[in-house]
């Protein structure tokens, strides 16, 4: 049996790529309301949790059918959202909210976004039903830990955008391709 120091630390490394694209995020142009934090913390922490209930659930069937891929996957998801904040960060724009730009905390934005940071609790998920743990606790730990982690991301990436204005999207925009990029460089050096 697992110890509880071991899910919570395991929760904690799940959540890092929920807190990094929270942070990406809180930078972005659309406005911070406790309502959008809402959304998106809510959504990291909900798709955290249940793909690791998922892995867990579907054993090795769906994990083995894309482990060889899932890595790029999240590379696609992770670059077209980045590259998309690259090229508004970048645009000749005030710097105030656009129109027409899309809002990361709602539609298929924030859908793609919650998938690409959850891939990995799917695998973990995998994992956890051989090491005979509560599944159950295990997924509410990592769920809430992704939610916790998300708002305070949210919520540093907008003071930094203030400060820093546009420029802030432009590194968040980079800092989503390299995750994509990290995680595709660990699973080909696995």
């Amino acid at each position: 049996m697992t110890d509880s120091l071991t899910i919570w630390i395991l929760a904690v490394g799940l959540a890092m790529d929920c807190f990094t694209v929270s942070l990406c995020i809180g930078s972005s142009p659309a406005p911070q309301t406790p309502r959008s934090i809402f959304r998106v913390s809510s959504h990291f922490g909900l798709f955290q949790g249940g793909m690791a209930l998922l892995g867990w659930l579907l054993g090795s069937t769906i994990v083995d059918l894309i482990a060889n891929y899932d890595h790029w996957i999240a590379l696609a998801l992770l670059g077209w959202i980045g590259g998309h904040m690259v090229k508004e960060g970048l645009s000749q724009s005030n710097g105030l909210p656009l129109e027409n730009c899309d809002d990361p905390s709602r539609g298929m934005t924030l859908i793609m976004l919650s998938i690409a940071t959850s891939i990995d609790a799917l695998g973990v998920g995998l994992s956890m039903a051989f090491l005979k743990i509560d599944v159950y606790s295990a997924s509410l730990i990592i769920g809430i830990v992704s939610l916790i982690l998300s708002i305070v991301g949210l919520m540093s990436g907008n003071r930094l955008s203030k400060r820093f204005g546009k420029r802030v999207e432009v590194m968040g925009g980079l800092i989503l391709i390299l995750i994509g990029l990290r995680i595709v460089v660990t699973h080909l050096m696995a």
